[in-house]
């Protein structure tokens, strides 16, 4: 595995795998590796001759009261992890390398962007955006691998590519999860011991409305009302939103007709973790 710092030294790798025919997978994480990231290496090397994996904690995503000093940083240990799952490149840059000085271009999703975590989280999504899309041009690779748990992120970026024709397949890969149900996140290290035992409530509610949907109810309301019920059941945690939302649109649905989103955002003290289940389709 070759770890590369520098987005030139990137974009003449890139060239040169392109130049010799070469498919290119690209794994965006901002590190902190877990199952969850090493499952998107092992989709990409499965579709791919080189695996490019970058570690970067974009600041451009973090607002100004949020956990950018704080976010777990442990490069050693996930260069050992990229290395051990068959990664090609870990690219791992420096600010200015990503964030050019005097930089006046950031990319925004309008609609996309504004609804679920985009409310609580206002430019979130534009720093999103803007650093997925300079990380294309650098690693220029032909698909892109992204999880299914963030979903509104998926869902912007394959937006993104499709609006700029940036000729860049994104796969969306399934949820892991840990074996009480918890969706695995760099963010769950925030979690105390009591924390960490209330957080599968999440997942719980959301497989409660999913049974209720495939008993029938197709009232929106009624299923988050379900999802609100149970969650408000654990002390420890406080709702940002549930919400049942078209799965393409993320426009807000009163029925369940065709595939339906439903995703939830809930603050466990320091950690706020983010779930989510389409109803109308595959289970994750």
């Amino acid at each position: 595995m070759r770890i590369v710092t520098s987005s030139r030294v990137m974009k003449e790798r890139a060239e040169a795998a392109r130049s010799a025919g070469r498919r290119i997978g690209f794994v965006p994480t901002m590190g902190a590796l877990h199952a969850g990231h090493l499952s998107l290496v092992e989709r990409a090397r499965a579709g791919c001759d080189e695996v490019v994996l970058s570690v970067y904690v974009n600041p451009l995503q973090f607002g100004p009261r949020e956990d950018y000093a704080a976010y777990p940083r442990d490069l050693a240990k996930d260069t050992a992890l990229a290395r051990e799952a068959g990664v090609s490149v870990l690219l791992a840059p420096a600010e200015g390398e990503i964030h050019l000085s005097g930089s006046r271009t950031f990319v925004e999703v309008t609609g996309l962007q504004d609804t679920l975590c985009g409310r609580s989280r206002p430019g979130h999504f534009r720093g999103v955006a803007t650093v997925v899309a300079r990380l294309f041009a650098i690693v220029r690779p032909h698909a892109a691998y992204f999880g299914e748990k963030d979903a509104q992120q998926l869902r912007i970026i394959r937006r993104m590519a499709q609006d700029l024709h940036l000729d860049i397949e994104i796969v969306g890969c399934p949820i892991v999860r840990d074996a009480d149900g918890l969706a695995l996140s760099s963010r769950n290290a925030y979690l105390g011991e009591a924390e960490r035992r209330a957080a599968p409530v999440l997942h719980r509610a959301l497989r409660a409305a999913a049974d209720r949907a495939a008993a029938g109810e197709t009232d929106a309301a009624c299923l988050v009302d379900l999802v609100r019920e149970k969650i408000s059941a654990e002390p420890l945690a406080r709702i940002d939103y549930v919400e049942a939302v078209d799965d393409d649109t993320l426009e807000p649905v009163a029925s369940v007709r065709g595939r339906v989103l439903l995703a939830v955002a809930v603050h466990f003290r320091g950690a706020r973790l983010i779930d989510n289940i389409v109803l109308g389709g595959p289970a994750s």
